[in-house]
């Protein structure tokens, strides 16, 4: 394998995208010039004001949208090839639970769809329920758990084909503030005991500090990217960093750049 290639095969890349969506009062650019370089294994934000088109950039590296132009490659492979390699897994705004199953057949679900044997898919869920925190509540129905665990169920849900990368749009959404904190520790677990390429969509600045080791901040009309913070603090975090003066300061520069990216000026 040439260093090119091998270089492509550990990097999410990104390469001038945009999309333009069409509306009854013309051509409407979401996203434009859009350039992203990740490496394997790296938890990266995406953080921006609503509509700036954070999700719709998740949901075109994931292969549910296509680029009007600009390029795509997932560690060597189109967003289309990933998708059927099983190569990432989607956790949505709502856990999107199938109420007539209970979590471990949620959990496995993926697996089913794959044509994966009954024994070997229930261990599998099993596995992933146990990761994120549910042993014991393998035969619990979705209305008999709380918002935040339906969250961990869809967690492992998309954990549960050994995804290169998992991909969240805004997981814990809705939840309140303390509910939304215990979160972020569990999902920071998670995601070092699973060792995958994590890309998270936020508007909370605290949540993209405290997460992620790269913050990428977007701006609107169009959505584009006008700051890349790499977020140096020591892992596992916990939440008496949160108030730790270099917490603070992060978080009053993202802030800034945030309250630039609603003004839509570039830093």
């Amino acid at each position: 394998m040439s260093a090119v290639a091998a270089d492509a095969a550990e990097t999410l890349s990104v390469r001038n995208v945009g999309i333009d969506f069409t509306t009854k009062d013309g051509v409407f650019p979401a996203l434009d010039g859009v350039n992203i370089e990740i490496p394997v294994g790296g938890f990266t934000t995406l953080l921006g004001p609503s509509g700036c088109g954070k999700s719709t950039l998740l949901r075109t590296i994931s292969d549910i949208l296509q680029p009007t132009r600009g390029s795509l490659s997932l560690f060597g492979l189109t967003p289309r090839e990933a998708r059927q390699d099983g190569a990432f897994g989607f956790v949505f705004q709502d856990p999107v639970l199938l109420p007539w199953r209970n979590c471990l057949q949620n959990t496995a679900l993926p697996l089913q769809v794959a044509g994966v044997g009954k024994r070997e898919r229930t261990e599998r869920a099993a596995e992933m329920l146990k990761l994120v925190g549910l042993e014991g509540f393998e035969t619990r129905m979705p209305s008999q758990i709380s918002g935040g665990m339906a969250r961990r169920v869809a967690i492992a849900r998309a954990l549960v084909l050994s995804p290169r990368i998992l991909f969240l749009d805004e997981p814990f959404n809705g939840l309140d503030e303390l509910r939304r904190r215990q979160m972020n520790e569990e999902l920071q677990r998670i995601w070092l005991e699973s060792g995958t390429t994590a890309i998270l969509v936020t508007h909370n600045v605290s949540e993209a500090i405290f997460m992620s080791d790269r913050v990428l901040v977007m701006a609107r009309n169009p959505g584009r990217i006008i700051a890349d913070e790499r977020i140096e603090l020591p892992r596992p975090r916990t939440q008496e960093l949160t108030r730790s003066p270099e917490f603070l300061e992060y978080e009053d520069r993202l802030t800034r750049l945030l309250t630039d990216a609603y003004r839509g000026v570039d830093d």
